[in-house]
């Protein structure tokens, strides 16, 4: 990816996929960059096509499967031919029919390329990367993002991996995909651990819950631990600490004690605002008192003439 909207370059999803909330009959386009890393001369086919949603994973269709958001995407060299160790730019066209529905849409863009087969062999082998695609549609601003951090499991595999499991539930009307670390405190005469990232490859639909897990090395000592987890989705970010201590070898321990939540960013963000328009108000009426004014939106009392 060459591009990304201007109110998301901080984002670092948008900097890797096509991520945007756009009104129906916008029209946007992305530049993306295709390398050949290799000695040979390639040719490479660039073509979107679908994408779903499921079991918490972006699941690629199969070849060049459509779905509505294919149908709205062009690309200006649909055919690209690379000499060894080349380059080349190719830009892809997005355009919202202005009758399309509300909600969120996923696809990918794919640089595909079949290499020759080798002389003992018939097969074929076809290489492909994408550029994923997670457009939602609808008037207006764009629906938060945010999730929620559960239970917080540990585990023994039969081979004495110790583990950590977390629940989440995307809480906001956007796609997530979800990366973090899981680090552990306060464990026997005050040992610490990690940070160890947290298993990639999840993905949660709005209002679907799943699951992160971590791994530790294998002569981690039970504990008990402090397992501090923080989790993220592009500028979306959430945490957790629990109470754990970990099984003997092939059992699932007792969930941990949760201890302490921290709220993600467009959570805190409401939160503040909540909190400032309450303490205007009371600011505002605080001054009315010691003004002997009454605050703003009561009526006046009205003494008569002749009273």
């Amino acid at each position: 990816m060459l591009e990304a909207p201007t109110d998301r370059r901080s984002d670092p999803r948008a900097l890797r996929y096509i991520v945007d909330h756009l009104p129906p009959g916008t029209t946007i386009k992305r530049q993306l960059l295709i390398v050949n890393r290799t000695d040979e001369s390639r040719r490479v086919d660039v073509y979107p096509a679908a994408a779903t949603l499921d079991a918490s994973a972006f699941r690629f269709g199969e070849g060049r499967a459509e779905n509505e958001l294919t149908s709205w995407v062009t690309v200006d060299h649909r055919t690209v031919e690379l000499a060894p160790r080349a380059e080349a730019r190719v830009r892809a066209t997005i355009t919202v029919p202005p009758a399309a529905s509300r909600g969120e849409r996923y696809g990918v863009l794919w640089a595909s390329t079949t290499s020759t087969p080798r002389a003992s062999s018939e097969i074929a082998q076809v290489h492909r990367v994408g550029v994923r695609m997670y457009l939602d549609i609808g008037p207006g601003g764009e629906p938060a993002s945010d999730f929620s951090i559960g239970a917080i499991s540990p585990a023994r595999s039969e081979a004495g991996e110790p583990s950590v499991t977390v629940q989440v539930r995307n809480t906001g009307g956007r796609a997530l995909d979800l990366t973090g670390t899981v680090t552990l405190t306060d464990g026997p005469a005050g040992s610490r651990a990690g940070p160890f990232a947290v298993g990639q490859g999840v993905t949660l639909a709005p209002g679907a819950s799943g699951q992160v897990v971590a791994r530790f090395p294998v002569e981690l000592p039970n504990g008990p631990w402090k397992a501090e987890v923080s989790l993220e989705s592009g500028m979306v970010k959430g945490s957790a600490t629990a109470q754990i201590r970990f099984p003997d070898a092939g059992q699932i321990g007792t969930k941990g004690s949760v201890v302490s939540r921290l709220t993600s960013a467009w959570a805190v963000g409401a939160a503040v605002a909540g909190l400032l328009l309450v303490t205007g108000l009371a600011v505002l009426a605080r001054r009315s008192r010691r003004s002997g004014r009454p605050p703003a939106g009561r009526p006046r009392e009205r003494i008569s003439a002749g009273s």
